[in-house]
């Protein structure tokens, strides 16, 4: 071999390094985008049949259920530990040293640890419904058996978790994104069931139906949980075989493993909780400054507070689901860089995540406020003030899914205790411009503070990788600024489509709603789709892909 072939084959090494890595990003956050997507969808659709079936009580209902899954989520994120992502990262590690064995080990030790910290989470949130109650937002009597339903789900979602963080370890998506689509369509055939039985067949009571509504996380939770077993058992052959292959120069014990596990997990409980610590200060608040500052009765404000903790949050959660596949896809990926200190590799995979995050979320943060109106008719009624939250929350929605990806991008290096520091003080920012927000803005106070909040901590994150990482904004602006100038066009055609259709359609109605919202998405995302494989920006998302999809389309 000459010289100079030797001295070309490092770079060569790098450059298939680089794009088998940005093809796994790729690879694994179509899967989780997919998983992510149809399960969030699906999450919303069924909001239409429910309010229907719910009648006049379906804001009230609406409030109900937002309080219980507040709570419940913030014991499920502790219960569960962060371990999952803990273990996720982990097993990156331990696997790119070929230390296969001692990965499974770990998965085996965090059952353990997962089904106890579920037992004890549910058991304490039982018998503590009422005291929990009265410390989010004043006690209410309708919140505990919502409670106790949800508690019984703390049972088995931590190891149901769990298994999705050890596909996620070995970099295989599908079974994480298939068992979230499998947990949300056993979650809602159970909940309209169980909704149309009892408000529309026994005649029931309003909150009878959202406790069997809030029940329907462990029917989800446990269809789920069969399909990961199933996975398991399938690819076990495959499993023992890399186990075998190892290199066992590891030896590690019991008590370390548990250690490390805890160790690991405690910065993900930290970031994981974000968006529901949030969430709860909002709960905790919203009541008493909206009571304070204009006077309004509890009915009032829990009609206001399902304006943009149930209605908004249900829609728009649907495009930051897209920056939590991304950063669930990134964190195992980035690991492997940093544990084969490949720095080159590590600065490309950060500023592929970032590109492909802005690619995703800005279109549909856009989209989705274009077309607020009759979305927000389609699902709940035509509402001039809910049409408004939705339209904000749409645009907030960006900070919170941008530090979904950032915070996912600091653990996925080890950055842990930064990025816990840079949360905390986002979080006193939103303490302080709480009251502010809520006194200048009213309703959508709440929201304004939370992505002032989340922005100052995603800042703060941004220059930490720039100085540790070499990252460089700059060489992203151009595809950034193309990024945005399509997402606007994209908004404009949408939001013309509807202003348009609203002279022929009648606003009002649901079914023609839907016509609306139908004819203004195709229109916002065929524009979108045409710039992006006219300039070559899907390129960058989709590969060789993109140039198959020109010729099909007649591109040039």
């Amino acid at each position: 071999m000459s010289e100079e072939s030797k001295a070309n084959q490092p770079k060569t090494t790098h450059v298939n390094s680089e794009a088998e890595a940005h093809q796994k990003m790729v690879r694994g956050s179509a899967w989780m985008t997919a998983g992510s997507l149809f399960s969030r969808v699906l999450g919303a659709i069924y909001i239409i049949p429910w309010v229907i079936w719910m009648g006049a009580d379906y804001t009230q209902g609406n409030a109900l259920y937002a309080k219980g899954y507040n709570i419940y989520s913030f014991f499920l994120l502790i219960a569960i530990g962060g371990i999952p992502s803990a273990i996720s990262k982990q097993l990156s590690e331990y696997n790119a040293m070929n230390e296969y064995a001692v990965g499974q080990r770990l998965f085996k030790r965090g059952l353990l640890l997962t089904s106890a910290f579920g037992i004890v989470g549910a058991i304490i949130l039982w018998f503590g419904a009422g005291a929990i109650s009265t410390a989010f937002g004043g006690y209410d009597a309708n919140l505990i058996p919502v409670l106790h339903a949800l508690a019984i789900a703390l049972v088995i979602l931590p190891s149901m978790s769990l298994t999705r963080g050890f596909f996620q370890g070995y970099q295989q998506m599908a079974p994480s994104a298939i068992s979230q689509f499998v947990e949300q369509v056993f979650r809602v055939i159970y909940m309209l069931g169980a909704t149309y039985f009892i408000m529309r067949v026994a005649h029931g009571d309003w909150v009878d139906a959202v406790t069997q509504s809030t029940f329907a996380a462990f029917v989800g939770a446990a269809a789920s949980f069969l399909l990961l077993g199933w996975y398991y058992f399938r690819k076990r052959p495959e499993l023992n075989a890399l186990a075998a292959q190892s290199e066992n120069q590891l030896v590690i014990p019991v008590w370390q493993l548990f250690r490390d596990i805890i160790i690991q997990a405690i910065p993900f409980i930290v970031i994981d909780t974000a968006t529901t610590v949030f969430n709860l200060l909002d709960q905790a608040t919203f009541q008493p400054m909206m009571r304070l500052i204009f006077h309004l009765g509890t009915k009032q404000i829990d009609t206001l507070y399902a304006y943009f903790a149930f209605n908004a949050n249900k829609l728009v959660m649907i495009i930051v689901s897209l920056a939590s596949a991304i950063a669930v896809t990134v964190v195992p990926i980035l690991s492997e860089s940093l544990a084969s200190h490949n720095m080159r590799n590590i600065r490309k995979q950060l500023e592929d995540s970032i590109i492909l995050f802005l690619f995703i979320m800005i279109p549909g943060a856009l989209g989705m406020a274009a077309v607020a109106q009759p979305l927000n008719t389609l699902f709940y009624s035509y509402d001039q003030i809910g049409t408004l939250i939705l339209q904000i929350s749409a645009f907030t929605a960006i900070a919170l899914g941008f530090f979904t990806v950032i915070s996912a991008l600091m653990q996925g290096l080890s950055r842990n205790r930064d990025i816990i520091r840079y949360y905390l003080i986002g979080l006193l920012v939103k303490i302080i411009i709480q009251f502010p927000c809520i006194y200048f803005l009213s309703t959508a106070g709440p929201l304004v503070a939370t992505a002032i909040g989340m922005m100052v901590a995603s800042l703060m994150a941004m220059y930490d990788l720039e100085v540790n990482f070499g990252i460089r904004y700059v060489k992203l602006l151009p595809k950034i600024n193309r990024i945005l100038v399509y997402s606007i066009l994209t908004y404009a055609t949408a939001r013309l489509v509807v202003y348009g259709l609203n002279f022929i359609l009648n606003e009002h109605s649901k079914t023609q709603s839907f016509l609306i919202v139908a004819l203004a998405v195709i229109a916002g995302g065929a524009v979108y789709v045409y710039l992006a494989l006219r300039s070559r920006m899907a390129d960058l998302m989709i590969g060789t892909k993109a140039a198959g999809l020109r010729r099909k389309l007649r591109i040039k």
